[in-house]
């Protein structure tokens, strides 16, 4: 019989680690929630719970900085509850989930709602963007250093009411008030109005890159950034789906980071629009090869800062709705992780890019605290994946109150096996645990 020294809330035994050291077999202790060892402990500790590893990679808990998950009012499309069960089954930890909601997350007590709600409801640990507006112009330095908020949300186009900001006065208004990273959707809406009886008079959803063209997004992304230089303030451009785009933001990493989604890394036009129709309608748009090509490129030589889902679940009757009324978002939160393992199987990445892409790139970026790497000291979040485990991802296994995924009957290779948000198991062997209402809100540096 060992006589164990320590004695830790959880234990997970042989797992190939990925630290900021590199890969190595070794076991991780964890307690109240943090990594307090690691290394070889098998034989000075015990755990009230063991994850036995083996064969398995532990990664650092994955992030999903991009999701919509529509509370407090369109529950018909989601909610915080079913999106975060989706994001733990697939492997996520944390949430950022944006502002364009009913009603819009414009004020601390909007804020405080959705807060609430995760509180309750929330699987895994969150933190909510509130979005830059008129009404609230003058309140969002104070607004963006709320506790649980990711920063501030501007969309130049693509969305309704107050939280639409095409008027250069304003935007230039929210740049030069506060201090935080602000992340943008880049769409210009007076283009996309001038170009939208293209689509009104084709109804083919194949055209929905040509309406929401090349420049729709070019002129927006260039007019952010030069308004940014201009105030000394760092963004985060959303989505990015054009090789002109990438192009532009190369030359100004120094204060601009890049988001990429893998839709846009795994899904072509025209080829999506003819096989999913509606479903593969999204904003910005699915693009051609070599739009794809050029993101590739970017994920591998470092202009691309973070994969986020842009999970945005409509129903599937809404989708069906004719084009161009079908609302455009599909589910992501639950897929992401999949999908790019699956991309690492087949070398378009390394391992070490994909963990820094939803790890370590996320806490650099926003100054969360205490996650992002596999260290003593640190929230005991982790992604536990089987690089080797063959799946077909299936409508059925979506989480989402939509009930369906882009990916449906795709196989990929790599899939995530135990779900781990600060020590608690939320998913072991690939089948949710009891729910617990212990997720917390997500800490950050301002």
């Amino acid at each position: 019989m060992r006589n164990h020294q320590y004695h830790a809330d959880l234990l997970i035994t042989d797992g190939r680690v990925h630290t900021p050291s590199g890969k190595q077999e070794m076991d991780i202790a964890c307690k109240n929630g943090q990594i307090v060892a690691i290394g070889s402990l098998k034989n000075s500790w015990s755990a009230d719970d063991v994850i036995q590893a083996s064969g398995l990679d532990v990664l650092p808990g994955v992030m999903d900085t991009q999701v919509h998950f529509r509370e407090p009012r369109l529950i018909h499309k989601e909610t915080i509850e079913a999106g975060t069960r989706g994001a733990v089954l697939g492997g996520i930890t944390s949430v950022f989930e944006m502002p364009n909601t009913h009603p819009l997350t414009v004020s601390e007590t909007d804020l405080q709602q959705k807060l609430d709600i995760a509180k309750r409801t929330a699987w895994c640990d969150h933190a909510f963007y509130i979005g830059g507006s008129n009404i609230n112009a003058n309140q969002l330095a104070n607004l963006e250093t709320l506790p649980g908020c990711s920063g501030i949300k501007v969309f130049m186009g693509s969305s309704f009411g107050d939280l639409l900001v095409d008027d250069e006065t304003i935007l230039k208004h929210i740049l030069s008030t506060g201090n935080r990273r602000v992340a943008i959707h880049a769409e210009d809406e007076a283009r996309l109005r001038s170009r939208k009886h293209l689509v009104e008079s084709s109804q083919q959803v194949k055209d929905h890159p040509i309406w929401r063209d090349v420049e729709s997004a070019l002129i927006a992304t260039k007019r952010v950034v030069t308004l940014a230089q201009q105030y000394n303030r760092e963004l985060h451009v959303l989505h990015i789906s054009t090789a002109e785009e990438i192009a532009f933001l190369a030359q100004y990493k120094s204060h601009v980071s890049v988001e990429v989604t893998p839709q846009h890394l795994t899904l072509m036009a025209p080829d999506c629009y003819d096989t999913m129709g509606t479903l593969a309608q999204m904003n910005p748009p699915i693009r051609e090869q070599r739009h794809q090509q050029a993101l590739w490129e970017a994920i591998n030589n470092g202009i691309v800062d973070v994969i986020g889902s842009d999970h945005a679940p409509h129903t599937l009757d809404e989708k069906a709705q004719p084009y161009p009324n079908s609302p455009s978002g599909m589910t992501g939160v639950q897929t992401l992780l999949p999908i790019m393992l699956d991309h690492v199987h087949k070398q378009r990445l390394s391992i070490e890019r994909l963990i820094d892409l939803t790890s370590s790139g996320p806490v650099r970026l926003f100054n969360i605290r205490n996650k992002g790497r596999i260290a003593v000291g640190y929230d005991a979040d982790f992604s536990i994946v089987d690089f080797k485990a063959k799946r077909t991802i299936r409508n059925e296994w979506i989480a989402s109150v939509s009930g369906w995924t882009p990916y449906d009957g795709r196989e990929v290779t790599g899939w995530p096996i135990h779900t781990i948000v600060r020590g608690n198991i939320k998913v072991r062997d690939e089948a949710l645990s009891s729910f617990i209402a212990n997720a917390q809100a997500i800490q950050f540096s301002l």
